[in-house]
């Protein structure tokens, strides 16, 4: 972790940063944080603004010559390099990365995400590991004491050193007294588990204190944030949660057709659960309405029919959403793969509520079922990392072309790897051009 001389330098540079931008723009950052906000807000609420709005994608590894692995073991380095980006090419929204403390990871010995600079190479990316971590027959465990399912069962399945956790008894049957169970807490394993998490606690302190907070220092710069991962909010889809986090694709998929209401009932519990511990949005807040970013995946055409997503998919979706909105957020929902026809169930939403994450193959046909429902983000395929900065041009102009004076619309640019910045700053200026209404 960095000394903290290291953390004071990096503040100061935020200081130099700042004024260097205002002396090239002219103008307070504070003016040029209200003027993006305000771009991203019309979008969202569909009125017109000067130009479509944009974000980055930025791949630091190729952009600043940063390893992915920094993002788990030098999270000052990372956000040096987010940093950067923003600064350079000065888009309308911005993130910092979304750092994990590799060292606290290895000390839990983390059984379901494989990351960079830990079993991974430094340069690779992060990897999930979908398992079975509730069985086909814990369905009534999870639904009647889910508590109980998590400490005795999940969580010593998810890390190697909570795996004493399996032996713990029943906690619901604890009424005449603790005390007789704390003998357990002596034995050699428990001790050792107790060793870790001390160590996991100091980790993690250290990395916060490390991280401090990106969004703030890129707001600090003129740059809003692009959106949130979880804060007050309710989460995605309940399906994805319990497909890729409880019952593994293979088990769901078996499921919807052996247990049915089940898996049903366990997708209702997981979101009723999370509307629990919600709260409202801050209408003091300088982003208010903050927006809320969800990923979304297996309810795409490749995974299941039209049937299952109605029965499966789309109900917690739809609740998801709808709570969002009702508690004043702006959601966000990534349509990870192409949905298709299925981007017509969010005209059941309230209109210029919801910001539309797409597939870029999807533009057209959220062009026929969302223009002047909902703002669609847009965001470049993959793919782009290896284009030319024609074929990056090429493909937003004809996005552009495609959306028409439509407004509600903004993109995400993905940067080719290893693009020169003068050449992406002159493809951007482009961009702002072309993309005016």
């Amino acid at each position: 972790m960095p000394s903290p001389s290291e953390t004071k330098k990096y503040r100061q540079e935020n200081l130099v940063l700042k004024q260097q931008i205002e002396e090239r723009a002219g103008k307070k950052v504070e003016e040029l944080y209200n003027e993006r906000n305000k771009r991203v807000r019309a979008a969202v609420e569909l009125k017109t603004t000067d130009r479509v709005p944009f974000s980055l994608m930025v791949e630091v590894q190729s952009f600043a010559g940063v390893p992915n692995a920094a993002s788990y073991y030098d999270p000052l380095r990372m956000k040096r390099a987010m940093r950067q980006a923003a600064v350079e090419l000065e888009p309308d929204m911005a993130e910092g990365g979304f750092p994990s403390c590799g060292a606290a990871m290895t000390e839990m010995d983390v059984k379901n995400v494989l990351w960079p600079g830990g079993p991974l190479p430094p340069d690779y990316g992060m990897q999930a590991v979908e398992g079975e971590y509730m069985k086909a027959d814990e369905y009534d465990m999870f639904l009647n004491d889910p508590t109980g399912f998590v400490i005795r069962r999940y969580l010593p399945r998810i890390y190697g050193v909570l795996q004493p956790l399996a032996k713990l008894p029943p906690m619901d049957s604890m009424f005449m007294g603790f005390d007789f169970l704390t003998p357990l807490f002596t034995s050699p394993e428990f001790v050792e588990m107790a060793k870790h998490l001390a160590a996991t606690g100091k980790h993690i302190q250290e990395f916060r204190g490390t991280l401090m907070e990106i969004a703030g220092d890129l707001e600090q710069l003129g740059f809003p944030a692009f959106a949130a991962f979880g804060a007050g909010g309710v989460g995605g889809a309940p399906f994805d949660t319990l497909t890729s986090s409880l019952r593994g694709m293979k088990g769901s998929m078996v499921d919807m057709y052996r247990q049915p209401d089940n898996l049903i009932k366990a997708c209702e519990a997981i979101l009723n659960r999370r509307i629990a511990r919600a709260f409202p949005a801050d209408k003091n807040a300088k982003d208010y309405p903050q927006k809320i970013a969800m990923p979304l995946w297996r309810g795409d055409p490749t995974f299941m029919s039209e049937a299952q997503f109605k029965k499966f998919y789309w109900p917690g979706l739809k609740k998801s959403l709808q709570t969002h909105v009702d508690l004043g957020y702006v959601p966000v929902p990534f349509f990870e793969a192409p949905f298709g026809d299925r981007l017509k169930y969010v005209l059941e939403l309230p209109k210029g509520k919801i910001i539309v994450s797409i597939d870029a193959r999807d533009i057209s046909v959220a062009k026929k079922h969302l223009a002047g429902h909902s703002c669609l983000l847009l965001r470049s395929p993959n793919t782009a990392k290896v284009w030319s900065l024609n074929q990056l041009q090429s493909f937003l102009k004809d996005v552009i072309d495609t959306w028409g004076k439509q407004t509600g619309l903004m993109i995400v640019i993905m940067i080719p790897d290893r693009t020169p910045v003068k050449d992406m700053q002159d493809m951007l200026k482009w961009f702002k051009e072309y993309s005016r209404y």
